[in-house]
């Protein structure tokens, strides 16, 4: 387990919209662009292997702005395609919050970061105390049921708690501001309930009826 101390105060970023990375949890890339395959191969040679995973804001006059928040990752797999493509696995580490974007003659984006605030990242699971899943997977499966969608319902139902919540939060299909929202969520719990309130929002159709029982 990495600690406090082994983060470095400087890392390249990977913005990438509607992409969500969160603590303990996986994430497969497909890179192929030549700056991020340069990124790739200069994290490989550091000791922490990390990639920051961010989102764009879309500020006005200034369309690839960063949020200030984003979600580090070690690269802990990755395999090289025949034509020189890389997929690769990040293991999200810790949540950072942006300084300021750092410049320099890579061709990718690299920023100073504080890790402040996200002890909790880089400690043991989370648990939810008020996690109802009978509750829960009834309103996951009158979602998926509306979108045709399947999954492995046996799976989903021994599946840890920060594992279910976390994995659900990064493959729904989400816009990039609510998933952004996910990853600002500063508890499991807090990360569930705007979960639960994002799936009752889009079964809704996005309206502001009373929510779903």
């Amino acid at each position: 387990m990495m600690q406090a101390a082994d983060l470095p105060d400087t890392i390249p970023v990977f913005p990438l919209p509607g992409a969500l990375l969160l603590p303990r949890s996986r994430l497969p890339l497909h890179i192929f662009e030549p700056r991020y395959l340069q990124m790739l191969e200069d994290a490989l040679k550091t000791p922490q292997r990390l990639i920051g995973m961010v989102q764009t804001c879309g500020a006005p006059g200034k369309p690839d702005a960063l949020h200030s928040i984003g979600c580090a990752g070690r690269v802990t797999q990755f395999s090289e395609t025949e034509d020189g493509r890389y997929l690769i696995t990040l293991t999200g580490i810790s949540r950072y919050r942006i300084l300021n974007e750092v410049e320099g003659f890579a061709p990718y984006r690299r920023c100073a970061v504080s890790w402040d605030g996200f002890d909790r990242d880089l400690g043991q699971e989370e648990s939810d105390p008020g996690f109802d899943r009978a509750r829960f997977l009834d309103l996951l499966g009158r979602f998926l049921s509306a979108r045709e969608l399947q999954t492995d319902w046996e799976t989903l139902k021994q599946a840890e708690e920060e594992l279910l919540i976390n994995s659900l939060s990064m493959l729904l299909d989400f816009n990039p501001e609510d998933k952004q929202a996910l990853l600002e969520a500063p508890s499991l719990e807090t990360r569930r309930e705007t979960l639960v309130t994002l799936i009752e929002y889009t079964m809704r159709g996005g309206s502001n009826e009373e929510t779903l029982q």
